[in-house]
């Protein structure tokens, strides 16, 4: 039994492990060139190529190994494609096959095309990042300042009509500017120096209701509301408000006066005492326009205009004459006595030509000072 059993152990069997010298080792064992990925892949680039032989148009360039685009060459269609995927029959070399690149139209997977990219940067040179910008810029630490703020607030009043036809928008932008002004006001306590606060000054905005019904008188016809002053005078303790309005051939101005008394750092009590209509003066300045709107309809001027162009000359002599004499009279001047005529005047930002008031109600009164002595 024994010697049966090694008879049959020793015997040649067709199921030896020995190495046959005709198999050639795959091309899947060789290492793989960069891009072309495994066996499977292989596959499916010479069936790829195959497809391409067939097709009658040139293939479009692919990518190359180092991710640049290499112009495209027709493959040879093999007779057998199983024979190459098997590598040669012949008898086995000793360096392992290689396997040349070649162009395909399938693009290459993403993971293959970022590894040949990085592959070609790793050989370039490192670009330098660009600069970030610093936090302590020119543009960050730019902080405008008080003549910025007054420039654009003056801007602002533009076409406004000193605060008559301005807009919602346009006072919000107003109010925000007035309130960066009083933050920095160069004269926090104006009060204590009555001196900076004498002068002329020149209404330049107001929303104060009262005011801006005297200047809404500037709608009508043939009307023209001139300058809105507030006089000053530390001395005798006054406050003079002025308006002055001109109708065809007479211009005159009505004023209201109060004195003041100092109760806080900012504050002036107002109490009013007299009011005053101002002489009518003739002027020889009747500048007609050629039409006139009146009740929606267009009136027509011209025949008015010439009818009065001889006499011109003539109304210039008599209007100084008349002047001359209505100057030496007396102004037509009237006592204030109500209990009630009495405001008060918040100064919230002042320095050498610009003065921002606030009054009861809210108002606001931005004054220019006058450059006239």
């Amino acid at each position: 039994m024994a010697s049966l059993i090694c008879k049959h152990l020793t015997a040649p069997t067709s199921l030896s492990f020995s190495r046959s010298p005709l198999v050639a080792p795959t091309p899947c064992i060789a290492k793989a060139p960069r891009g072309l990925g495994s066996c499977s892949r292989r596959a499916t680039l010479l069936e790829a190529r195959k497809r391409s032989s067939e097709k009658p148009e040139e293939p479009e360039d692919g990518p190359s190994q180092n991710g640049q685009p290499e112009a495209s060459q027709p493959a040879p269609t093999p007779e057998d494609p199983t024979a190459e995927q098997q590598g040669p029959p012949s008898q086995p070399s000793t360096e392992p096959p290689t396997v040349e690149p070649s162009a395909s139209v399938e693009p290459l997977s993403a993971s293959d095309v970022a590894a040949s990219t990085a592959d070609a940067d790793a050989g370039a040179a490192p670009q330098p990042e660009p600069a970030q910008p610093s936090a302590a810029s020119p543009a960050s630490d730019f902080e405008p300042s008080v003549e910025d703020y007054k420039a654009a607030l003056l801007d602002s009043f533009y076409g406004t009509q000193r605060g008559l036809t301005a807009k919602s928008e346009v006072r919000a932008e107003i109010n925000e500017l007035i309130s960066q002004l009083e933050a920095k006001n160069p004269m926090p306590n104006p009060t204590e120096d009555l001196a900076q606060l004498d002068g002329t000054w020149h209404l330049a905005y107001t929303s104060n209701s009262g005011l801006i019904g005297i200047l809404a008188l500037d709608r009508l016809p043939l009307v023209t509301v001139g300058d809105v002053v507030q006089r000053i005078d530390t001395r005798s303790g006054t406050v003079e408000n002025q308006v002055g309005i001109t109708v065809p051939l007479q211009r005159t101005a009505l004023s209201a006066k109060s004195v003041f008394e100092v109760c806080s750092p900012k504050r002036l009590h107002l109490k009013l005492e007299e009011g005053k209509i101002q002489t009518p003066e003739l002027i020889n300045d009747l500048d007609l326009p050629d039409t006139l709107a009146v009740l929606g309809q267009s009136v027509d001027l011209t025949q008015l205009k010439q009818a009065l162009a001889p006499f011109k000359n003539n109304l210039d002599s008599l209007f100084e004459q008349v002047n001359s004499v209505a100057a030496q009279g007396p102004q037509l001047a009237f006592p204030i006595r109500s209990e009630g005529a009495q405001t008060w005047q918040l100064n919230t930002f002042l320095d050498g030509d610009m003065r921002i008031s606030r009054g009861d109600g809210g108002s606001i009164f931005v004054y220019c000072r006058s450059s006239a002595p």
